[in-house]
């Protein structure tokens, strides 16, 4: 009995299906390249056993929880921890009982074709999770993690990852990115530049994270002038320290601006000051925004931009169990007008990377296309979140590619706190892309050994372009 279908994604009409097969087989061994991801770096660094099945696909992933959560099941009783280190479910066993008996709630979704290629190619289980098979599932996951097949490290090598990236504040020192290149290890674990607690001035703590990011880096972070520095300080110590590729700013809107240096300096005082209104706080992170593509321009740190996702949409699960936690909520999103300061500083230099990302696929044909259509700075960053399936990728590849072409865009980024749903995410990728591809030269507008090369781009080229990786 097999968990997935060997044609999943593909086109129901035989020669498009074939054809899809041909150039998916063409692909399918490519390594992973996945620049732009949550994973813990603690994993590679200590290259310990993954504690249990429920700490490893259950407690940190939200996409799995959220449905969960949909349907009444409490996130405490999911062991999601607590920010004051309040009472959860401690019991792995029992969390993973939960999850299995309300699998099916997953029928239809990505994260049930993620899920169960996990299960089936990384722990060889043949058979469907339910209530009934729950136990048997925890005990043959938990024998495979004790065994050195399954630590951190072999799983790396054995998803073929050519590398990895993770994510960390401005403030972090690093530390476990630094333990995995002191090992002599031969994987490629790098980090990358998230400034968001020193950069927004509705972050909780802001004033002092500045002032900590000062201490870090013996700059004035009072000043201005001081404040910049300290940045390109820490950008410096990224890239020595974690490899950064590249910086990322999650905010809530794609808001830029180029204001004069002092209009700029009196913004920061009124930040630090805590006195900013909401309009004059988005005016600085979109000021910002700005300040870190010039800064890319002298280090080559590609800049990521998420905008979009209405943050901690229920006040009171972001009190109880904090960021990421909170059901964050796609919103609608304006580029054209917003990107526009930002573009018109920046957007003609062709050695700068600016990737796009969004959870609003109304502005792909309308706003994103023709913006990467034109500036050498802009790239387009794959579907993000909700809409890295294949439905989305379709619906991405359908109304972009008219206009922004493919080589405008970033390959895929599997975005996930979830390590082993990497292979699963990267091969639906794969898949959908080859299936778009397929239609493409069966309908005469794509030559088929194109579409072969287009299938390798798609895969790797594009991504280690956008990122430096060549």
């Amino acid at each position: 009995m097999s968990l997935t279908d060997p044609d999943r994604l593909f086109p129901a009409e035989p020669g498009l299906r074939a054809l899809s097969r041909r150039l998916y087989d063409s692909v399918a061994d490519l390594p992973i390249v996945s620049p732009h991801g949550h994973c813990d770096p603690r994993w590679f660094a200590e290259n310990t056993r993954f504690p249990n099945p429920a700490e490893l696909f259950v407690i940190p992933d939200h996409y799995v929880f959220r449905m969960l959560v949909s349907q009444g099941v409490k996130l405490t009783d999911l062991g999601v921890p607590r920010v004051d280190g309040g009472e959860t479910e401690a019991d792995p066993r029992k969390i993973w009982r939960l999850f299995a008996e309300n699998f099916h709630l997953f029928r239809g979704t990505p994260s049930a074709m993620w899920l169960n290629h996990s299960f089936q190619f990384v722990f060889g289980l043949d058979k469907p999770l339910s209530a009934a098979t729950a136990d048997e599932y925890y005990d043959h996951i938990d024998a495979k993690l004790a065994t050195p097949d399954f630590t951190p490290r072999a799983l790396y090598e054995r998803f073929n990852i050519e590398l990895l990236a993770t994510t960390e504040g401005a403030l972090d020192d690093l530390k476990w990115h630094k333990e995995i290149t002191a090992s002599g290890w031969g994987g490629k674990v790098v980090t990358t530049y998230r400034p968001d607690a020193v950069v927004d001035p509705e972050f909780e703590g802001f004033a002092g994270n500045v002032e900590q990011l000062g201490a870090l880096t013996g700059e004035d972070t009072a000043s201005w002038d001081g404040y910049l520095n300290a940045h390109r300080v820490r950008r410096a110590y990224f890239k020595e320290f974690g490899g950064a590729t590249a910086s990322d700013h999650g905010h809530p809107t794609a808001r830029t601006e180029d204001l004069s240096r002092d209009e700029a300096a009196a913004l920061f005082q009124k930040a630090l000051a805590g006195t900013c209104t909401p309009e004059e706080a988005d005016a600085f992170r979109g000021q910002m925004l700005t300040e870190m593509a010039r800064m890319s321009l002298d280090d080559g740190l590609t800049l990521q931009i998420h905008a979009g996702s209405r943050r901690n949409h229920h006040k009171g699960v972001f009190a109880t169990h904090g960021r990421d936690k909170g059901f964050d909520i796609p919103g609608r999103t304006d580029y054209v007008g917003n990107l526009s300061p930002l573009l018109n500083a920046v957007g003609m230099e062709p050695n700068l990377r600016v990737l796009l990302f969004t959870l609003d696929e109304s502005v792909y044909a309308r706003e994103w296309a023709p913006l990467a259509g034109v500036y050498p700075c802009l790239r387009l960053g794959p579907p993000w979140w909700f809409h890295d399936s294949y439905e989305g990728i379709k619906r991405f590849r359908e109304a972009t590619t008219e206009t922004a072409g493919f080589y405008n865009t970033a390959g895929f980024n599997d975005d996930t706190r979830a390590f082993c749903s990497i292979p699963a995410r990267h091969d639906v990728a794969r898949r959908s892309d080859c299936a778009y591809l397929a239609g493409l030269v069966a309908t005469g507008r794509l030559g088929e050994a194109d579409a072969f090369e287009v299938a390798q781009d798609l895969t790797v080229n594009l991504a280690r372009d956008a990122y430096g990786l060549k």
